[in-house]
């Protein structure tokens, strides 16, 4: 077998240096702090044997696609979970992709055109970041959640007699702080400016609304954004993803996107699970029991005066700011061997000097759990 290239083995062992190196890991703790399975749907087995069931009762025994959509893989399920999900999320249409990452790379990669201008949140998703370096369109970034930055940029460009389109890229709950912009402000801006707005929904489906729907249906902003992206592997605890908006976005991305074009179909029982996933968010009480589990998380913190570590988030997602890779994976380690499933989050995930404790809540987290995990945080930082 032949070596790694030696510029490759360089930046191995830089990253080694810095204490930043990436190993995989199946190691499994007592409490669950890390996991994005928010309301316990991936081990849940009602759903799995809801959707086996489903797949018999319909006449579905494929174990796989057998092509790309536009292919032989556009089974007659993507068609049942896709008017689900467009009528669940109160929006015109949905588009399935095979995960988040290719809905972003295939989004954004391929709707916004030359000439067009594209002004993103800092802290965005690498897979949005990974889309736009396949876009033609200019892109420049604003300071995280800064909203009178942004609305300058966007005065500016349109100062300018700029004759493209304007996009405004966010997330409703960031993946790496759990914080939220403002989003009434933020449609409120686009409308104003013109600018067609873009957001990110993966960590608030299932999290916010009365059944789950996420932030921007749960405020009543959906038909005042161009686009939504959800995620399954999250809350849903599935897998796949999909773009919610009018019936011509849906159109051209059949015909645009390359990463729905160019790869293999989900087969029918993946399609099975998502739609099972979703009729279970309708009516579940786990949701309940999240929002719960969430303000006894934010009480804790006070009273045990962490405040000062934690980034706001009314969110299932609370990050503790511990500067350097060294010092975070120190504290992940302490509360890892004590049973605390809790992962620290290195640079250059994150820029140097932001380094945290990225913890994850869960309906299925207990009170004592969370007590147990935080009074042990607050003695290391102490």
């Amino acid at each position: 077998m032949e070596k790694l290239p030696g510029s490759l083995q360089v930046k191995l062992n830089e990253r080694e240096q810095a204490n930043a190196l990436r190993k995989l890991s199946a190691e499994k703790w007592a409490s669950d702090f890390s996991s994005n399975d928010y309301l316990g749907f991936s081990a849940n087995r009602e759903i799995f044997d809801s959707a086996h069931n489903y797949l018999l009762e319909h006449g579905f025994t494929q174990n796989g696609s057998t092509g790309s959509r536009l292919i032989s893989g556009n089974h007659r399920l993507y068609t049942i979970t896709e008017d689900h999900i467009a009528q669940f999320h109160n929006a015109a249409s949905a588009l399935i992709f095979n995960s988040g990452y290719d809905a972003n790379v295939g989004f954004f990669s391929s709707v916004p055109q030359k000439g067009d201008i594209v002004l993103y949140d800092e802290y965005i998703h690498a897979s949005i970041r990974d889309g736009l370096r396949l876009s033609n369109a200019r892109v420049y970034k604003f300071p995280h959640n800064d909203l009178a930055i942004l609305e300058k940029q966007v005065q500016k460009f349109r100062l300018n007699d700029l004759k493209g389109e304007v996009y405004i890229v966010t997330e409703s709950v960031f993946s790496m702080d759990g914080d939220s912009p403002d989003l009434n402000r933020l449609v409120a801006l686009a409308i104003a400016n013109n600018c067609r707005l873009v957001i990110d929904e993966a960590h608030a489906l299932g999290v916010f609304g009365e059944k789950g729907e996420g932030l921007i249906q749960h405020l009543g902003l959906e038909d005042k954004v161009f686009t939504r992206i959800v995620t399954f592997g999250k809350a849903l605890g599935c897998h796949g993803a999909a773009v919610l908006g009018s019936p011509q976005l849906k159109e051209y991305l059949v015909n645009f996107a390359r990463s729905l074009i160019y790869t293999t179909a989900l087969p029918p029982h993946s399609l099975a699970t998502i739609l099972i996933a979703y009729k279970t968010l309708e009516t579940t009480p786990e949701r309940n029991r999240l929002t719960d589990i969430i303000s006894f998380f934010r009480s804790e913190v006070n009273r045990l005066q962490l405040q000062s570590h934690f980034i706001e988030s009314a969110s299932a997602i609370h990050c503790a700011v511990i500067s350097g890779n060294e010092m975070v994976k120190n504290v992940a380690s302490v509360l890892q061997e004590n049973g605390f499933g809790v992962k620290a989050i290195l640079s250059p995930t994150v820029p140097q000097g932001a380094e945290r404790l990225r913890i994850c809540l869960h309906s299925y987290t207990t009170e004592a759990e969370i007590t147990g995990m935080l009074e042990l945080l607050s003695k290391c930082l102490n």
